[in-house]
């Protein structure tokens, strides 16, 4: 048999070896990144002493969500969480726009955690009494915002990456140094009779500034997505996920809490000024103040658990903005340079490069403020569409196997929608200048999908030839006979080859299998054994026959699609297919009503007695 096999189809091999507490630990770290250092203060100054109520709000906001990932993540047993989702829920430029979203977002995140990490490293060169002569303040900033970014490109262009162990200790590390802030700031309220008076008013500036800050902070609340995009590596995945991402959050949201309170009920500013705004003022480095006031070494401690957080979430953004950049390069969704691999490195280097140069971009042109919203916008935007997916999935693919359910179906992922919603719109109150790239970015992506993405889109949907046998020359008649089941192959073979010899013919002879759509095509392989006995017996009916007979087996999500490909493809002139009978609610049946609609040749139909 001279099989041909086409390009090689990725296989992802990832072998199940999360556990529960792994995977945990992963959305614990993802969420718990840089955002609480860098946004308290700011968000403080915002809302009041209502960032209680913000972070509060925040995490009822982020469960309805989660709840709409654990349900899918744990129908899907595939990487690529909300992407995936989105493009098999919602119709048109969905798919892609939430893959563009993602990238830009990931990599707007970046930029807040490398202007984060030059906010606390200036700190620490001041604490040393060094200066950088003509470099200072804002400008210090946004110079070492770049510096530590381009040292993290090129560890992810080197192909270094944080391993399992080393960042479960990233994130213990970051939860006994919150945890030792939380116990010194409640430990110091006992010596503040009146802590309680900090906290009125409760809502100085309005709902209009709890709204802004429930914004401005919802990055602080991302990351329990990435446990479902680890679902391909976790163990028992349909009951491991939703409990990860739940437990993730149980431990997250009450440590934002603690970390809120302490911060404006133990801290002591001078004058009398209230000490939201006091908070509000030191901005970015509002938690490194409150620290150094009631924490034994509180600066130093703070310092190194903001910049440990904020070099492991940038490693982390650069590394996912740029895997998706290459799949969106790879799924057709961008132009081919997109997932080029170095040949030495192995590394995805040009999604690299470029996913750095939005970064970088971002942090030097917008102030740390904008930035941060810029990100929660796109996630805002992201978290929506799968609220969305999960609605039309829920009753598209009713047949998906659901170990968990959202409740009160459809109104809580509604009302996860319409928070979304309304917390993007009045962002654009806190910061229009985000809102201007937001809206530049999706607009540049529409001009992409339609003029590059959607017609490569349509060209790579369908099936993938896996095995093909093809002739050295095309016969003046060919026949495409369609196999599925063994014991119709030798009436098939029997007829299409009499066919054949009557008309100088030849006869190819396709097998589809049928991959859930739950699975990208590239996983699809594991289905094609199926195709081996098939072959078998149609290659003796042709030897028999002494009828040139070829075979070709491809993989698709829809039977009909790759039948109709494959006779375009194969410059059939004549389809020959199998019948069970007569189904109750079609002509002949969906795979064969399909088929005789949009084949480009003859078509006929063999029901065989028993078969």
């Amino acid at each position: 048999m001279n099989a041909r096999t086409s390009p090689p189809i990725e296989s992802s091999g990832l072998t199940r070896d999360l556990r529960l507490a792994d995977v945990t630990m992963i959305g614990v770290g993802a969420m718990i990144g840089a955002g609480i250092f860098v946004l308290t203060g700011i968000a403080a100054g915002t809302a009041g002493p209502a960032l209680l109520l913000v972070f509060a709000l925040n995490g009822i906001v982020a469960t309805i969500t989660a709840m709409a990932y654990a349900e899918l993540g744990a129908c899907f047993p595939e990487a690529g969480g909300g992407y995936l989702w989105v493009k098999e829920g919602l119709p048109g430029p969905n798919g892609f726009l939430s893959g563009w979203m993602s990238w830009f977002a990931h990599a707007v995140a970046c930029s807040l955690y490398s202007l984060g990490f030059g906010a606390y490293f200036g700190q620490l060169l001041s604490a040393l009494n060094i200066s950088i002569p003509g470099v200072h303040g804002h400008m210090l900033t946004k110079a070492l915002a770049i510096v530590v970014c381009l040292l993290f490109t090129f560890i992810n262009f080197l192909g270094s990456s944080e391993t399992g162990k080393a960042g479960n200790i990233v994130t213990i590390t970051k939860l006994l140094i919150l945890g030792l802030f939380i116990l010194s700031g409640l430990w110091a309220l006992r010596g503040i009779p009146d802590w309680s008076a900090r906290f009125v008013p409760f809502i100085p500036k309005g709902m209009s500034g709890v709204f802004m800050a429930m914004g401005l902070t919802f990055i602080a609340f991302e990351g329990y997505e990435i446990i479902a995009q680890s679902g391909e590596e976790v163990r028992d995945p349909r009951r491991n996920i939703p409990l990860a991402i739940f437990i993730s959050l149980g431990i997250v949201v009450p440590i934002y809490l603690l970390i809120a309170f302490v911060s404006i009920g133990a801290i002591q500013p001078e004058g009398n000024v209230p000490t939201w705004e006091y908070l509000g003022a030191h901005a970015e480095l509002a938690v490194l103040e409150a620290a150094k006031q009631f924490m034994p070494l509180g600066q130093v401690l703070l310092l190194f658990g903001g910049l440990v957080s904020t070099m492991s979430a940038m490693n982390a953004t650069i590394f996912s903005s740029s895997r998706v950049a290459f799949a969106m390069g790879r799924d057709h969704n961008l132009p081919a340079i997109f997932a080029r691999i170095h040949p030495k490195r192995h590394t995805p280097h040009v999604a690299i490069f470029l996913s750095s140069a939005i970064i970088i971009f971002m942090a030097i042109t917008l102030p740390i403020e904008d930035v941060a919203t810029a990100a929660d916008i796109m996630f805002l935007l992201l978290f929506l569409q799968v609220n969305f997916a999960v609605i039309t999935l829920r009753y598209r693919r009713p047949d998906l196997n659901r170990s968990f359910r959202v409740p009160l179906f459809p109104y809580l992922p509604i009302i996860g929608s319409i928070s979304q919603i309304f917390l993007a719109v009045i962002m654009w109150f806190y910061s229009p200048t985000a809102w201007y790239s937001c809206i530049a970015w999706l607009g540049l992506g529409l001009i992409v999908y339609y003029t590059y993405a959607q017609r490569l889109e349509r060209e790579a949907v369908g099936s993938k030839i896996v095995m093909e046998e093809r002739p050295l020359t095309r016969r003046r008649y060919r026949i495409l006979v369609g196999v599925t089941n063994p014991r119709s192959v030798p009436h098939l073979v029997t007829l299409a080859g009499a066919i054949a010899k009557a008309n100088d013919g030849d006869v190819v002879v396709l097998h589809v299998a049928p991959v859930p759509r739950q699975l990208p095509l590239r996983d699809g392989r594991q289905f094609i054994a199926q195709s081996k006995p098939l072959f078998e017996m149609a290659e003796h009916v042709g030897a028999q026959m002494d009828v040139p007979l070829y075979t070709t087996v491809r993989i698709s999500h829809s039977i009909p699609q790759a039948i109709i490909e494959a006779a375009h493809e194969t410059d059939a002139d004549f389809l020959l297919l199998g019948w069970r009978g007569r189904p109750r609610h079609a002509l002949l049946g969906e795979t064969l009503d399909a088929v005789i609609r949009d084949a480009p040749c003859d078509v006929g139909v063999l029901k065989s007695v028993g078969a």
